[in-house]
């Protein structure tokens, strides 16, 4: 804060009169989608749709800003989430291919994946990929969301915010180095194009090359440019896009011998780096517009268009014809597989917002019409097990090429979804805030198969299609006290329609997805801290399950999950900044088919009562983070992180589990203006995550993967 006052003026009697005392600065309110001050964002519009603060939504909101996502070193989105409570990454393991997110224990990686508030559409293997550099924040809704965001899983999603046009001129340009032969360099430039302000630009561009773990490649350029035109204080029309291009490497798998439960599992790639490759393009270009007739009443739209190629290729044992077991003796035997896909979708999302007042109650009225469609078409090829691809585990040997299999037949998945909204957020007085939402929604989906070897269709692989209507709601009520303790309930549902096919060879009926939560937030008055404590029961119906010896499904399945979530963010001091994290996750299996018991005919077993796979019963997480303000080490940081993830099993018959582990994280860094104003805006990160080199096996469906080992990276920024 800046303190600006007038020259003194005497006056008679000795008394002395000051010029008008002028306050100016930056206060601690943020905004919904804008950036966040410190470690604790104060408002979100992630789980409304409206700009409401935190201490008022009464549902789990958690946000991650631009400082935090610094301070720890981020380089993927699952990296920076993965401090937040209900959240667990690493459920495969080490995997540069996908942003592998749970969150309450159901997978969020495809349907919860969502930016600037639109689903960034999945393909059957292909999704597209976020650079953090280009976020501004990452908002984090917990539980169902289908009333706001349409078809989505139970566990809720994650908005990954983007960087947008600022009035005042900015620059930021970064280079970093990391410990697997990562170079990576970016340019943030942003500020206004005309005089008046009324015209702004920003442009964001990112270029790495290099390697992660297991010799995976982690190369990228992209280019995301963005305009925004404010002619007057009422209206906003943002226009965006992404240029995106990646390689990484698509089988990231380890070997492992021998069936569960005494699997052995070898720290040998089942893959090869020089042969596999995971190479995609992406393009995005999107709109954000509102527009206000007067402070009761705005309009807003947002839409996307997006597109995705992709095409892959790697050494498997999962190829048709190949031994049983994958060994003969010590030599693993290796076919190939390719894989290409282009993903296209486009959402657009209308609302109206209406705020009316009746005495002590105000309304904030929410209408909304939104739509989605996607089309993903996926490609497979094999070639057979050869002698060229044997792998011997006593004297692992890598850097194989060979040619790429032809595509042999190709899978096409279209989806529509056409859905209206309604939400009304009610204040009464200055401490009850009640939101009640409704939804419908009219889904399409439809599936081909195309083979190309000359053989006809079999009976599972027919044309089918499928149509769903369904209703979603939520309701949530909290009262928030004058000392700060804001405690709430509510419930929500979801449904998310199936894209796998029935015993009969058509596609399966949607999930729906139930929850109650009871929870309390709090905040001590004058602080910037914020603690949070939420209990939930959640529950996933119409589960799809696989039925054994067969490639058909069945949405037989249900899943309940009680729940508790302990969060605290603490700013204790100025710059010093603490993170806490704990969630108790007890999910069991409540249906599920019965199956036939091997070499006992007539005797059929299920999982009931089972706990869903890599599905931990507890997790926890801390990051402390100090910055010394005065004295010799003055404007010098440190953080130090520590992450626990329990034992989890590896399949939903619980016969093989996978080991708890503990992975350590540490930062320092140092501004260099605080010793010379010459270097004001220079500063030099050095972020080391799992400090110990722990590479803790993860198994998932009898795929094996490893953590991700110690990589440390430096980062030198300018800013100003």
């Amino acid at each position: 804060m800046v303190l600006c006052a007038g020259g003194a003026q005497a006056q008679e009697g000795g008394t002395t009169a000051l010029e008008e005392l002028q306050v100016t600065g930056e206060g601690r309110e943020d905004t919904a989608r804008g950036p966040v001050q410190g470690y604790v964002a104060t408002r979100s519009s992630a789980g409304t749709k409206t700009d409401t603060p935190i201490l008022e939504t009464p549902r789990s909101v958690e946000v991650i800003g631009r400082q935090e996502l610094e301070d720890r070193g981020v380089t993927t989105i699952p990296e920076a989430v993965r401090y937040s409570p209900g959240v667990t990454t690493n459920g495969s393991g080490f995997d540069p291919r996908f942003d592998q997110i749970s969150i309450r224990g159901f997978p969020v990686n495809t349907f919860g994946d969502y930016k600037d508030g639109l689903r960034q559409a999945q393909g059957q293997f292909a999704t597209f990929r976020t650079e953090p550099f280009t976020l501004e924040r990452i908002d984090i809704i917990k539980g169902p969301a289908a009333v706001l965001y349409g078809q989505s899983t139970p566990g809720g999603l994650i908005d990954r915010i983007s960087k947008r046009p600022t009035e005042e001129p900015r620059f930021e340009a970064i280079g970093s180095i990391g410990s697997t032969g990562r170079y990576e360099a970016g340019i943030d430039v942003s500020g206004p194009l005309n005089a008046d302000k009324t015209l702004m630009g920003r442009l964001v561009t990112l270029g790495r090359i290099g390697e992660v773990d297991f010799d995976s490649k982690d190369d990228r350029i992209l280019v995301a440019p963005s305009v925004t035109w404010a002619p007057t204080d009422a209206t906003k029309l943002t226009v965006y896009g992404v240029i995106q291009k990646d390689e990484t490497d698509s089988n990231p798998v380890v070997l492992t011998r021998g069936s569960l439960p005494n699997t052995e599992i070898f720290n040998i790639r089942a893959s090869d780096p020089k042969y596999d490759h995971l190479k995609q393009t992406q393009y995005q270009l999107g709109y954000e517009f509102e527009h206000a007739f007067n402070d009761s009443l705005k309009v807003r739209q947002n839409a996307r268009y997006n597109y995705l190629d992709m095409n892959a290729r790697y050494l498997t044992a999962g190829v048709p014809g190949n031994v049983p077991g994958s060994y003969i003796g010590d030599v693993y035997r290796r076919g190939s597989l390719a894989i290409d896909e282009t993903v296209e979708a486009t959402q657009i999302d209308t609302q109206v917002e209406a705020k009316i007042e009746t005495g002590a109650i105000r309304h904030t009225l929410l209408f909304g019409l939104d739509h989605q469609w996607s089309e993903s078409k996926n490609g497979q090829g094999t070639l057979p097990v050869s002698d060229r691809y044997d792998l011997d585990i006593n004297d692992p040997n890598f850097g194989l090429s060979g040619p790429t299999p032809p595509i042999l037949s190709r899978t096409d998945i279209n989806l529509k979804q056409l859905g209206l909204y309604a939400q009304d957020q009610i204040k009464i007085g200055d401490h009850w805030n009640i939101s009640a939402g409704i939804r419908h929604d009219w889904a399409e989906r439809t599936l081909d198969y195309t083979r190309f070897d000359g053989l006809p269709l079999t009976s599972s692989q027919q044309p089918t299609e499928r149509d769903d209507k369904a209703f979603s709601y939520n309701v949530g009520v909290l009262y928030a006290f004058d000392n700060g303790i804001s405690p709430y309930v509510s419930y929500s549902t979801s449904f998310l329609p199936a894209a796998v096919r029935g015993e009969g060879g058509g596609l399966l009926k949607p999930t729906e997805g139930e929850q109650f939560e009871a929870g309390v937030k709090y905040q001590p008055p004058g602080s910037t801290s914020l603690f949070t404590a939420a209990a939930y029961h959640l529950t996933e119906k119409n589960a799809t399950r696989a039925v054994p010896g067969t490639s058909f499904s069945a949405a037989i399945g249900e899943i309940e999950t009680f729940g508790v979530e302990l969060s605290a963010r603490v700013n204790l001091a100025q710059g010093f900044d603490v993170i806490a994290s704990y969630n108790y996750n007890d999910a069991e299996i409540t249906k599920d088919q019965d199956v036939p018991v091997v070499g006992r005919p007539g005797e059929f077993t299920n999982n009931i009562g089972n706990q869903p796979l890599v599905t931990p019963k507890h997790t926890a997480s801390a990051w402390v983070d100090y910055t010394f303000q005065t004295g010799a080490l003055e404007g010098f940081g440190v953080g130090a992180g520590v992450r626990y993830t329990g034992s989890s099993f590896n399949e939903s018959a619980n016969t093989f589990k996978n080991d708890a582990y503990t992975l350590f994280d540490a930062g320092a860094r140092y501004d260099f203006g605080k010793a010379s104003p010459k270097l004001q805006g220079v500063t030099l990160a050095v972020n080391a995550t799992n400090l110990a080199d722990d590479d803790a096996p993860v198994c998932n469906s009898g795929r094996c993967y490893l953590s991700q080992g110690r990589t440390v990276i430096g980062t030198l920024r300018y800013r100003w």
